[in-house]
């Protein structure tokens, strides 16, 4: 092969693995990067302003904005760069059919918490009350607000993890090795959040990264994949008051969950992700997600996404 076919394929580009480990560089990079300038931000504003209402809420929103921004960055460079890809290969622009992809994913979600959810009741794990008709308005509040901030923190993660690290390894043939990788690295990122269950947790969130990743190769668009992950964390949290991956973030939801045990089966203190019955559902839909029909790529989105692009000439040269 020789030291030039160690870094270049046969078209002359850089190979996958490396442009996976520049996008991660680049990703890392520019989410410090912003993050710097947002605590600044935010410091200057509690220095010379007067206190803001909702400014906790307001200060999460501007952090998942800045992972979004961090993740589109570094993906849209290293499909231009390394690639000769336009913005579109990224799988976010409104194509044909993506209301229809989101809105059956977002079901998709809720269908597939709610099965969850089903399985560690019938199971004697969780209870659950209605918080009462005198709560309403706030549990309608609560549904609107939280269902902002979980569509674009799932939108951030759909983008850092199914977004250009999936899409490369896929075009270069490797789309196993990429859902495997993309999927331990999305579980990885959860290991920090409070109430972790050793073992469960990175398997059970790997396990999702896996589902979403079926989601994003069935119509190679980020928005079904999208839908599913924030449907499944809006019904979590907002509907059926359980925490999302070890923290209670809402309050007001529509049910309150409680958690009986066994945590086996519920998750215990991390919630149901940490359990046998999310499992079980993430295996069923997983499978259903792969052989279902209601969705599809498009021709142009299925082309760019499939195999490597010689179409333009390479960015990078070297001598052989």
């Amino acid at each position: 092969m020789g030291l030039y076919g160690i870094f270049f394929n046969e078209f002359g580009r850089l190979r996958s693995g490396w442009r996976l480990a520049f996008y991660a560089f680049l990703f890392i990079a520019a989410t410090l990067l912003l993050e710097t300038l947002l605590r600044v931000v935010y410091a200057i504003g509690q220095a010379f302003l007067p206190p803001l209402p909702f400014a906790g809420y307001f200060a999460n929103m501007a952090f998942r904005f800045s992972l979004l921004a961090a993740a589109l960055i570094a993906g849209y460079f290293c499909a231009r760069f390394f690639e000769g890809l336009p913005w579109r290969s990224l799988g976010l622009t409104l194509h044909q059919g993506w209301v229809r992809d989101l809105i059956i994913g977002t079901v998709i979600g809720i269908a597939a918490l709610a099965a969850a959810v089903g399985i560690a009741t019938a199971g004697g794990g969780l209870r659950f009350s209605f918080i009462g008709s005198g709560m309403l308005l706030s549990a309608g509040r609560s549904l609107l607000t939280a269902g902002a901030l979980l569509f674009v923190a799932a939108l951030a993660e759909e983008a850092a993890f199914r977004g250009y690290p999936l899409q490369t390894m896929t075009r270069a043939g490797l789309m196993w090795l990429g859902v495997i990788v993309t999927s331990v690295a999305f579980g990885s990122g959860h290991l920090w959040n409070p109430n972790v269950v050793p073992g469960v947790t990175l398997a059970n969130t790997a396990l999702a990264g896996i589902w979403l990743a079926a989601a994003y190769l069935k119509t190679r668009s980020l928005w079904f994949p999208l839908g599913v992950h924030w449907g499944w964390n809006w019904a979590l949290g907002p509907i059926f008051g359980l925490p999302i991956s070890g923290t209670r973030l809402f309050s007001n939801p529509i049910l309150k969950g409680d958690d009986v045990g066994p945590a086996w089966l519920t998750g215990g203190s991390y919630g149901i992700e940490g359990g046998v019955a999310c499992t079980i559902a993430l295996i069923v839909f997983t499978l259903f997600i792969w052989r279902t029909r209601l969705v599809g790529p498009t021709p142009e989105l299925l082309k760019l996404t499939s195999e490597e692009n010689p179409a333009t000439p390479p960015r990078v040269s070297v001598l052989s």
